[in-house]
């Protein structure tokens, strides 16, 4: 792999994981922080189907395959999801980029400018705040995961906790970056305080899947 942007085009979902983080590393604004945290929920996702489909089948727990299939079919309709969002979140910041772009030579061109740029924070916003709603949804089935699942894939359900609950706080602090170049103070605090609120609930549901897998792998 080279130390550059390979080549754009295609979306997260078909591009190989090395290239994309190529891309990543590379000195690009986009993908940045925000696209990371879809991808890291992507992961997520991935990680409690897995578990759901290690469970689904298996003797001694036809109690909870009915659970376990749901699970499988709400993961993998969010890991495309997150992925879409990954790409969502790389197009709105390129938005901002533009909008620093446009002619500032008149009092209407700064005017514009200046409209079009806090459009486009807004934007940058908006669509990591989704990527943190959608992970902190996400994150009560990895509980269930781990409580539930194969015992033998409980750490599998951790770590899709975990990696979830790296989706959200990432995608929470490019809310946060993004919200702080608004000069609408009202939009700017009603994007912090939900922000706020999906960190504490993030932060109570990783507390109670790690509980979860300490339990199951007590002697």
């Amino acid at each position: 792999m080279t130390d550059h942007a390979p080549e754009t085009g295609g979306t997260t979902a078909t591009h190989p994981i090395g290239q994309w983080l190529g891309t990543l590393a590379s000195a690009s604004a986009t993908p940045g922080g925000g696209a990371f945290a879809g991808l890291a929920g992507a992961a997520g996702a991935a990680m409690l189907a897995m578990v759901g489909r290690l469970t689904v089948g298996k003797e001694g727990f036809e109690d909870v395959e009915a659970r376990m299939r749901d699970l499988i079919e709400v993961a993998d309709a969010a890991r495309r999801n997150f992925l879409d969002l990954a790409d969502a979140d790389a197009h709105a910041f390129d938005g901002v980029i533009a909008a620093f772009g446009l002619p500032k030579e008149t009092d209407d061109e700064r005017a514009a400018r200046t409209a079009a740029i806090q459009r486009g924070y807004a934007d940058a916003a908006l669509v990591p705040q989704e990527v943190a709603r959608r992970a902190v949804e996400l994150m009560p089935s990895a509980e269930d995961a781990t409580t539930l699942g194969n015992p033998q894939a409980a750490s599998d359900g951790y770590c899709g906790a975990l990696a979830l609950h790296a989706s959200a706080r990432s995608a929470i602090a490019n809310v946060q970056i993004n919200a702080s170049a608004l000069k609408d103070a009202t939009q700017r605090d009603e994007l912090l305080a939900t922000a706020s609120a999906l960190r504490r609930r993030a932060e109570e549901l990783l507390v109670r899947t790690a509980t979860a897998f300490e339990q199951r792998t007590l002697p």
